[in-house]
């Protein structure tokens, strides 16, 4: 972990943003969800076996194929992508960056915890008698972790750097950071980032297999919290230097970042969230602001009990009981590695609209996380114009990530 502070970075603008989830396309489904004070789980209908718990499903994904010329890329986890990148004026918004800036000057960076493995699992249960995959799911583009980076940025037609990152659950919060040090470092001159996971059986019995999956909605920081719901989502941002918007007044803004790694376990955080502490004081550094500035924290705030524990203690110890805090995971479930881009969008929305989403079953927080964090946390959807909000990705083997945006 990183033992010294570093220097303030300049600022990118946030040209676009849009997120789909089990709320519905696009970002006024995902706001009007959580100032509705309704969630977008339901009992799991996904898995032919048995598992009793709720999830976050994207509606029509099963009869949304991929137009005829990215047919080689078709899968769930792309179709989800292609609905994320077609709200929100997003695609126009990208494609006009790139004429501006030219195709090699804009990278692709996206977040992924498990990529298209959904459409390997159907593979392998319809082998052929020789042990071949069958035609529809025999495209090498798909089996691969990058396979969604190299989806997003063949629709695109950039040239440019292209990543996928994949760090467990805060994948695509830490590549905003890979895009402001590309930005910073002269390399491109805008990027796109976000995140795309989709359901399959990998995760969803992976994770009960640990004892994380919840039989009832997940309880962010509720005493009686025993788990996560998880979702699927899809997400993007544009960002650029700030002075692309400039006349234009005040853009919403990326102005900090921090990242850090545990290396504590291979599962669970660091008992004194040493990593996650250390993650947020990078990102207030890099804002050149102090905590009392935040108005507002977007949670990782599981609902399992030790990582809402872990996180409350690291959250009470940097910031004053003025900053209000949430997780907003009982809305939309836990989209792994798209809950930080679905995080940050949510978080955006919030700055732009001037709400504070509140904790969904979350009224009456677990007495044990002391009560400065009871104090921070909050329990309903609340109009407030906020001007400066962190959201933190936290994500397995300590790989942590808190970003910092502002009016």
């Amino acid at each position: 972990m990183s033992q010294s502070r570093p220097e303030a970075m300049p600022p990118l603008a946030v040209l676009a943003f849009t997120a789909t989830s089990g709320a519905g396309p696009g970002r006024a489904a995902l706001g009007a969800l959580v100032r509705g004070s309704r969630t977008a789980l339901r009992p799991n209908d996904f898995t032919r076996l048995a598992l009793p718990t709720f999830i976050g499903r994207v509606n029509g994904l099963e009869d949304l194929p991929l137009p005829g010329h990215w047919s080689a890329w078709d899968c769930r986890n792309h179709r989800l992508a292609w609905l994320a990148l077609t709200q929100d004026g997003f695609l126009d918004e990208a494609r006009a960056a790139i004429a501006r800036h030219g195709p090699s000057r804009v990278a692709v960076l996206m977040g992924t915890s498990t990529s298209s493995i959904g459409a390997s699992e159907e593979a392998y249960t319809r082998l052929s008698a020789d042990g071949q995959f069958p035609p529809d799911l025999s495209h090498a583009e798909v089996h691969s972790p990058h396979a969604l980076g190299a989806f997003v940025a063949q629709v695109l037609g950039t040239t440019g750097p292209c990543m996928t990152v994949a760090t467990a659950c805060s994948s695509s919060a830490k590549v905003f950071a890979q895009a402001e040090r590309l930005i910073r470092c002269g390399l491109v001159d805008a990027a796109v980032v976000g995140g795309v996971d989709s359901l399959c059986n990998s995760v969803l019995f992976g994770f009960n297999s640990l004892g994380l999956v919840s039989s009832h909605l997940c309880r962010p920081f509720h005493a009686e919290r025993d788990g996560i719901n998880l979702a699927e989502a899809g997400g993007f941002v544009l960002l650029a230097r700030a002075s692309t918007q400039a006349g234009q007044g005040a853009p919403l803004q990326l102005i900090g970042h921090g990242e850090s790694s545990d290396a504590h376990h291979m599962s669970s955080p660091h008992p004194e969230g040493l990593g996650a502490r250390d993650a947020m004081w990078q990102a207030l550094a890099r804002a050149a602001i102090g905590p009392a500035e935040v108005d507002y924290i977007n949670l990782h705030g599981t609902a399992t009990p030790k990582n809402d524990e872990v996180e409350a203690r690291a959250v009470a110890d940097v910031f004053p009981t003025s900053t209000r805090a949430s997780s907003t995971k009982g809305w939309t479930g836990h989209a792994l590695g798209a809950a930080g881009v679905l995080e940050s969008v949510l978080t955006l929305l919030a700055l732009k609209e001037g709400w504070v989403p509140g904790t969904l079953h979350g009224q009456q927080p677990d007495p044990c996380l002391g009560e400065h964090f009871g104090r921070m946390l909050q329990g309903q959807t609340v109009d407030a114009p906020i001007q400066i909000a962190m959201s933190n990705s936290f994500g397995f083997g300590g790989n942590n990530c808190s970003l910092v945006f502002a009016r």
